[in-house]
């Protein structure tokens, strides 16, 4: 098998990209798009991939036959800090009763990853950008050890870089990757191009973490 990346042809999907690749967007309306993105991501990343079961409903005229989510396969969800919370504040509106673990994978995990997860345990991923793909690699080496990889696995990310996914794909082919576009190059600071700017800047509105000015 091979990498699958999947880039939704939805036009509020390069509408709201293209509000983030912007200069000229303010913070509120970036983090308005990163969410709405984040949204349309999760629907797309589990049509094919959330388990259901069959529920029929009495309606006022009549029984019909339908489907409800299967609470029984729990999902656990990851947000990237900080930038990928923004990303997550739209598919929680789609996956509100999601377990939760921030990571952070510029450093190490600020929470551990659970020792034990189950066998019928769905990982969301919610990493706004693949640039390198270093370090989303080690978060996907870390679950591997713990039983999870292949399609129980799926990670969103608002842009990604050709040369991550690559490097990706020779460790990890079975993985589903949800993205809103593929930029083909990186800089010579490992940074996506054209890409959608400093995303923890433009999202938070803070350049430095000590002097707000």
């Amino acid at each position: 098998m091979s990498l699958r990346v999947i880039v939704p042809p939805h036009p509020l999907m390069a509408h709201w990209l293209t509000v983030l690749r912007d200069t000229n967007t303010p913070t509120p309306l970036y983090a308005s798009a990163m969410k709405e993105l984040g949204r349309w991501l999760s629907y797309e990343a589990i049509r094919d991939w959330i388990p259901q079961r069959p529920q029929p409903v009495q309606t006022n005229y009549g029984q019909a036959d339908g489907f409800v989510i299967d609470a029984s396969a729990p999902l656990l969800v990851m947000p990237v800090l900080t930038s990928g919370l923004g990303l997550w504040a739209g598919g929680q509106e789609v996956l509100p009763n999601s377990r939760v673990v921030h990571l952070n994978l510029t450093d190490q995990c600020l929470v551990d990853l659970p020792k034990l997860i189950g066998d019928r345990v769905g990982v969301m991923i919610y990493d706004v950008t693949i640039a390198t793909g270093e370090a989303l690699i080690s978060l996907l080496t870390q679950l591997q050890h713990r039983g999870v990889s292949g399609q129980r696995v799926r990670i969103i990310c608002a842009l990604a870089a050709a040369p991550g996914l690559k490097e990706i794909a020779e460790q990890f082919p079975q993985l589903t990757i949800y993205s809103a576009c593929i930029d083909a190059e990186l800089n010579s600071d490992q940074l996506i191009v054209p890409g959608i700017g400093n995303v923890t800047e433009r999202l938070y509105g803070i350049s430095a973490v000590d002097f707000v000015g």
